[in-house]
Protein backbone atom coordinates (compact mmCIF):
# COMPACT_ATOMS: atom_id res chain seq x y z
CA UNK A 1 0.00 0.00 0.00
CA UNK A 2 1.47 3.15 -1.35
CA UNK A 3 0.54 7.47 -0.38
CA UNK A 4 0.01 9.24 -3.85
CA UNK A 5 2.87 10.67 -5.13
CA UNK A 6 4.63 12.15 -2.02
CA UNK A 7 5.30 15.79 -2.69
CA UNK A 8 5.77 16.87 0.75
CA UNK A 9 8.96 14.90 1.42
CA UNK A 10 11.29 17.42 1.36
CA UNK A 11 9.25 19.28 4.36
CA UNK A 12 8.93 15.56 5.68
CA UNK A 13 12.75 15.85 5.63
CA UNK A 14 13.61 18.30 7.67
CA UNK A 15 15.16 15.96 10.05
CA UNK A 16 16.43 12.69 8.64
CA UNK A 17 15.37 11.06 12.02
CA UNK A 18 11.82 12.36 13.56
CA UNK A 19 11.31 13.49 16.76
CA UNK A 20 8.23 10.51 17.47
CA UNK A 21 11.10 7.90 16.87
CA UNK A 22 11.54 7.53 20.58
CA UNK A 23 12.49 4.14 20.21
CA UNK A 24 15.65 4.64 17.44
CA UNK A 25 18.05 3.23 20.36
CA UNK A 26 16.02 0.81 21.69
CA UNK A 27 15.28 -0.61 18.44
CA UNK A 28 19.59 -0.20 17.67
CA UNK A 29 19.99 -2.32 20.63
CA UNK A 30 17.37 -5.34 20.28
CA UNK A 31 18.30 -5.65 16.67
CA UNK A 32 22.14 -6.14 17.40
CA UNK A 33 21.05 -8.80 19.99
CA UNK A 34 19.55 -10.68 17.23
CA UNK A 35 21.96 -10.15 14.59
CA UNK A 36 24.69 -11.51 16.68
CA UNK A 37 23.20 -14.58 16.72
CA UNK A 38 21.64 -14.91 13.31
CA UNK A 39 25.09 -13.16 11.48
CA UNK A 40 27.59 -15.73 13.76
CA UNK A 41 25.53 -19.02 13.15
CA UNK A 42 24.71 -17.87 9.08
CA UNK A 43 28.28 -16.12 8.16
CA UNK A 44 30.67 -17.55 11.18
CA UNK A 45 33.48 -14.18 12.49
CA UNK A 46 34.51 -13.45 8.91
CA UNK A 47 31.57 -11.87 7.11
CA UNK A 48 31.56 -8.29 5.74
CA UNK A 49 27.93 -6.98 6.45
CA UNK A 50 26.96 -2.94 5.60
CA UNK A 51 24.02 -1.07 7.57
CA UNK A 52 21.92 0.77 4.69
CA UNK A 53 20.27 4.09 5.89
CA UNK A 54 22.31 3.58 8.89
CA UNK A 55 21.12 6.70 10.50
CA UNK A 56 23.60 8.23 13.18
CA UNK A 57 25.79 4.61 12.79
CA UNK A 58 24.40 3.27 16.15
CA UNK A 59 24.06 0.22 14.99
CA UNK A 60 27.51 -0.17 13.34
CA UNK A 61 29.34 1.41 16.43
CA UNK A 62 27.11 -1.74 18.29
CA UNK A 63 27.77 -4.53 16.08
CA UNK A 64 31.94 -3.53 15.72
CA UNK A 65 31.91 -3.26 19.19
CA UNK A 66 30.80 -6.96 19.22
CA UNK A 67 33.46 -8.27 16.61
CA UNK A 68 31.83 -7.78 13.28
CA UNK A 69 32.76 -6.13 10.44
CA UNK A 70 30.22 -3.75 9.51
CA UNK A 71 30.16 -0.80 7.54
CA UNK A 72 27.52 2.28 6.75
CA UNK A 73 26.08 4.04 4.71
CA UNK A 74 23.30 6.68 4.43
CA UNK A 75 22.47 10.01 2.12
CA UNK A 76 20.62 11.65 4.58
CA UNK A 77 21.97 11.37 7.64
CA UNK A 78 25.27 12.54 9.04
CA UNK A 79 27.52 9.36 10.49
CA UNK A 80 28.01 10.18 14.18
CA UNK A 81 29.24 7.04 15.83
CA UNK A 82 30.95 4.99 13.02
CA UNK A 83 33.17 7.40 11.23
CA UNK A 84 35.99 6.01 9.40
CA UNK A 85 33.65 2.66 8.66
CA UNK A 86 31.59 4.10 5.87
CA UNK A 87 30.47 1.96 2.86
CA UNK A 88 32.79 1.06 -0.11
CA UNK A 89 31.91 0.79 -3.67
CA UNK A 90 34.32 -1.74 -4.48
CA UNK A 91 32.94 -3.92 -1.82
CA UNK A 92 31.05 -6.83 -1.78
CA UNK A 93 28.79 -7.36 1.41
CA UNK A 94 27.52 -10.96 2.63
CA UNK A 95 24.39 -9.32 4.27
CA UNK A 96 22.89 -5.82 3.67
CA UNK A 97 20.86 -4.86 7.17
CA UNK A 98 18.13 -2.02 6.25
CA UNK A 99 15.56 -1.28 9.95
CA UNK A 100 12.94 0.91 9.62
CA UNK A 101 13.63 1.80 6.16
CA UNK A 102 11.24 -0.18 3.38
CA UNK A 103 8.79 2.10 4.31
CA UNK A 104 10.09 4.93 3.34
CA UNK A 105 11.20 3.70 -0.26
CA UNK A 106 9.16 5.87 -3.25
CA UNK A 107 9.67 2.39 -5.76
CA UNK A 108 9.93 -0.57 -3.00
CA UNK A 109 11.08 -3.07 -5.97
CA UNK A 110 13.77 -0.79 -7.74
CA UNK A 111 15.28 -0.53 -4.23
CA UNK A 112 15.55 -3.84 -3.63
CA UNK A 113 17.04 -4.48 -6.48
CA UNK A 114 19.68 -1.83 -5.56
CA UNK A 115 20.35 -3.54 -2.63
CA UNK A 116 21.11 -6.61 -3.94
CA UNK A 117 23.60 -5.23 -6.53
CA UNK A 118 25.45 -5.04 -3.03
CA UNK A 119 24.82 -7.95 -1.40
CA UNK A 120 22.76 -11.42 -1.83
CA UNK A 121 20.76 -11.28 1.30
CA UNK A 122 18.65 -8.35 2.27
CA UNK A 123 18.23 -8.49 6.36
CA UNK A 124 15.57 -5.62 7.61
CA UNK A 125 12.62 -4.44 9.41
CA UNK A 126 9.32 -2.79 9.06
CA UNK A 127 5.54 -3.13 10.68
CA UNK A 128 3.52 -4.89 8.44
CA UNK A 129 0.03 -3.96 8.38
CA UNK A 130 -2.68 -5.42 9.87
CA UNK A 131 -6.00 -6.90 7.93
CA UNK A 132 -8.52 -5.31 7.43
CA UNK A 133 -6.65 -2.47 7.35
CA UNK A 134 -7.16 0.48 9.98
CA UNK A 135 -7.97 4.00 9.73
CA UNK A 136 -4.91 6.33 10.14
CA UNK A 137 -5.60 7.58 13.61
CA UNK A 138 -5.98 4.15 14.94
CA UNK A 139 -2.26 2.68 13.46
CA UNK A 140 0.91 4.29 14.59
CA UNK A 141 2.69 3.14 12.29
CA UNK A 142 1.35 5.26 9.47
CA UNK A 143 3.31 8.18 10.83
CA UNK A 144 0.75 10.57 9.68
CA UNK A 145 2.60 12.87 12.30
CA UNK A 146 6.11 13.18 10.08
CA UNK A 147 4.76 12.12 6.61
CA UNK A 148 8.10 10.01 6.02
CA UNK A 149 6.09 6.57 5.89
CA UNK A 150 5.15 6.06 2.03
CA UNK A 151 4.86 2.55 1.58
CA UNK A 152 3.43 -0.02 3.83
CA UNK A 153 3.49 -3.82 3.30
CA UNK A 154 2.20 -6.93 4.17
CA UNK A 155 3.98 -10.50 4.21
CA UNK A 156 1.91 -11.61 0.72
CA UNK A 157 3.23 -8.09 -0.65
CA UNK A 158 7.10 -9.18 0.36
CA UNK A 159 6.26 -13.09 -0.92
CA UNK A 160 5.14 -11.40 -4.02
CA UNK A 161 8.10 -8.94 -4.33
CA UNK A 162 10.33 -12.20 -3.15
CA UNK A 163 8.82 -13.69 -6.41
CA UNK A 164 9.38 -10.92 -8.85
CA UNK A 165 13.16 -10.48 -7.90
CA UNK A 166 14.08 -14.30 -7.87
CA UNK A 167 14.75 -14.63 -4.49
CA UNK A 168 13.70 -16.44 -1.22
CA UNK A 169 11.89 -14.61 1.71
CA UNK A 170 11.79 -15.26 5.59
CA UNK A 171 10.32 -13.41 8.33
CA UNK A 172 10.90 -14.39 12.19
CA UNK A 173 10.67 -12.39 15.31
CA UNK A 174 10.61 -9.14 13.96
CA UNK A 175 13.08 -9.38 10.97
CA UNK A 176 12.23 -10.40 7.39
CA UNK A 177 14.85 -11.51 5.07
CA UNK A 178 15.43 -11.92 1.15
CA UNK A 179 17.92 -13.61 -0.07
CA UNK A 180 19.09 -15.11 -3.35
CA UNK A 181 20.90 -17.46 -1.16
CA UNK A 182 19.25 -20.44 1.26
CA UNK A 183 18.90 -19.11 5.06
CA UNK A 184 18.97 -21.92 7.27
CA UNK A 185 15.66 -21.65 8.88
CA UNK A 186 17.44 -23.05 12.42
CA UNK A 187 19.58 -20.23 12.54
CA UNK A 188 16.72 -17.86 12.02
CA UNK A 189 14.72 -19.36 14.50
CA UNK A 190 17.46 -19.30 16.88
CA UNK A 191 16.97 -15.15 17.14
CA UNK A 192 14.69 -15.72 19.19
CA UNK A 193 16.55 -16.30 22.19
CA UNK A 194 18.03 -13.56 22.30
CA UNK A 195 15.87 -12.67 25.24
CA UNK A 196 17.70 -15.58 26.89
CA UNK A 197 21.20 -14.26 26.73
CA UNK A 198 22.76 -16.30 23.91
CA UNK A 199 23.64 -13.41 21.97
CA UNK A 200 26.42 -12.63 25.08
CA UNK A 201 27.64 -16.57 24.75
CA UNK A 202 27.94 -15.78 21.00
CA UNK A 203 29.25 -12.49 21.69
CA UNK A 204 32.31 -13.81 24.21
CA UNK A 205 33.38 -15.96 21.10
CA UNK A 206 33.88 -12.27 18.85
CA UNK A 207 36.57 -10.16 19.03
CA UNK A 208 35.40 -6.97 19.66
CA UNK A 209 36.08 -4.30 17.54
CA UNK A 210 36.73 -1.29 19.70
CA UNK A 211 40.66 -0.86 20.84
CA UNK A 212 41.62 -1.82 17.16
CA UNK A 213 38.91 1.02 15.90
CA UNK A 214 40.54 3.34 18.29
CA UNK A 215 44.12 2.42 16.94
CA UNK A 216 42.76 2.74 13.39
CA UNK A 217 40.82 6.21 13.81
CA UNK A 218 44.40 7.39 15.72
CA UNK A 219 46.65 6.58 13.39
CA UNK A 220 44.45 8.55 10.44
CA UNK A 221 44.46 11.49 12.72
CA UNK A 222 47.86 11.73 12.82
CA UNK A 223 48.74 10.61 9.08
CA UNK A 224 46.63 13.69 8.78
CA UNK A 225 48.98 15.93 11.41
CA UNK A 226 52.01 14.76 9.57
CA UNK A 227 50.65 15.48 6.38
CA UNK A 228 49.76 19.10 7.69
CA UNK A 229 53.29 19.68 9.04
CA UNK A 230 55.23 18.79 6.32
CA UNK A 231 53.22 20.75 4.05
CA UNK A 232 54.17 23.95 6.54
CA UNK A 233 57.66 22.90 6.12
CA UNK A 234 58.02 22.73 3.03
CA UNK A 235 55.93 26.22 2.13
CA UNK A 236 58.32 27.66 4.74
CA UNK A 237 61.57 26.26 2.81
CA UNK A 238 59.83 28.08 -0.55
Amino acid sequence: MQTEDPYWLKEAYEKSINNSDTGYMFRNNLFAKKLTILLYLQFGDSGKFLDYAGGYGVFVRLMRDIGFDFYWADKYTDNLFAQGFEYDSSQKYDAVTSFEVFEHFEDPVQEIRNLFDLSDTIIFSTELHPNPLPKPEDWWYYGVEHGQHIALYSKKTLQHIAQMVKCRFYSVAGLHILSKTPISLKHLKSTKYSRFGYHKWIGKKLHSKTWSDHQFMVSKANDGITKDILEAVSKHKN
